[in-house]
């Protein structure tokens, strides 16, 4: 073999190198920092659900809203909140990598929703979390305590969600949701890009914009329309609650007003209400110093009461 050849091929072998690190560095970097966990439901779907943090700490188990995914709650996850607590995320049915059929019976059914959680609860192991819901949320738990009662919670925190569908604290973003059922995909993409815009008052960065972006179009048109339709009167039963409950809002939310969390703190016993100011639906990302130590003391205190 000449230098040249020598040289070549030595150069080939660095590219190939080169190259090959430029490939797999990013894959490294991105491997997940959580459990994944199996979960079947009594109906037969399959749910994507991670677990995070302290596996010996007190339970959390975070639940998305409307056309989400469990990444909504990556200021929670990816926070101090890993350090003490034992928490699990989970894409709703219909939801990024759960699976999602077509049919809206599957989407009506509140028994369901509440298998739902009991099933990923017990892949988790879960004996008495806290449950964390956010935005549509708060019907599932509505179903969940409805069917299962709160027997088996520590405590609920509800975050910009509703027990009761009250016309009147409707906010205006929600006027985006029928084009979001749209099967005309430019159609749908500029109604979702709204309603993730109007999900926040303080803006999220561009990057994570593209990545709300991408996960909320993950969920099927007919997902999104077999997930309305559905009544919500769950008074009765939350006013009959024995558990600590913690009813987050931002004061400028445009899909829920201020209005439903009032509602919910005045028919829950002893439920506490913390307005956050300036911030839109999304006070868990918008002010995450703040929602996670409230939800960090919360939870804590849920913990000594139980």
């Amino acid at each position: 073999m000449t230098l040249f050849s020598r040289r070549s091929t030595l150069a080939h072998l660095i590219f190939a190198a080169v190259f090959s690190l430029a490939i797999f560095e990013p894959c490294a970097a991105q491997q997940p920092k959580y459990k994944a966990l199996n979960v079947k439901t009594p109906d037969g779907l399959m749910i994507s659900a991670q677990e995070w943090g302290n596996p010996s700490g007190p339970e959390i188990l975070f639940i998305h809203g409307f056309s989400q995914s469990y990444m909504s709650w990556m200021r929670q996850y990816e926070s101090d909140l890993a350090r003490d607590f034992h928490m699990v995320t989970y894409d709703l049915r219909g939801h990024g990598n759960s699976d999602k059929p077509l049919d809206a019976a599957r989407y009506r059914d509140a028994k369901a929703w509440a298998d739902e959680v009991q099933a990923v609860m017990d892949a988790a192991g879960f004996k008495r979390p806290v449950l964390v819901g956010w935005s549509y949320a708060g019907r599932v738990i509505s179903d969940y305590v409805t069917t299962y009662g709160a027997g088996k919670l520590a405590g609920i925190n509800f975050v910009d969600a509703s027990i009761k569908f009250i016309p009147e604290f409707v906010g205006d973003n929600l006027k985006n949701l029928p084009l979001m059922t749209s099967e005309d995909l430019a159609i749908n993409i500029a109604a979702t890009r709204a309603f993730v815009r109007g999900c926040f008052s303080i803006q999220p960065s561009t990057d994570d914009f593209e990545t709300m972006l991408s996960f909320n179009m993950m969920v099927p048109p007919k997902v999104r329309a077999g997930l309305g339709g559905r009544a919500l009167d769950a008074t009765e039963v939350m006013s009959k609650l024995k558990i600590p409950v913690l009813v987050t809002h931002g004061a400028e939310d445009k899909n829920s007003k201020l209005g439903n969390a009032r509602y919910t703190a005045s028919v829950i016993p002893g439920a506490k209400l913390s307005v956050y100011e300036g911030t839109g639906h999304s006070p868990f990302y918008e002010a995450p110093a703040r929602f996670n130590a409230e939800l960090a003391a919360f939870v804590r205190e849920a913990n000594k009461r139980n």
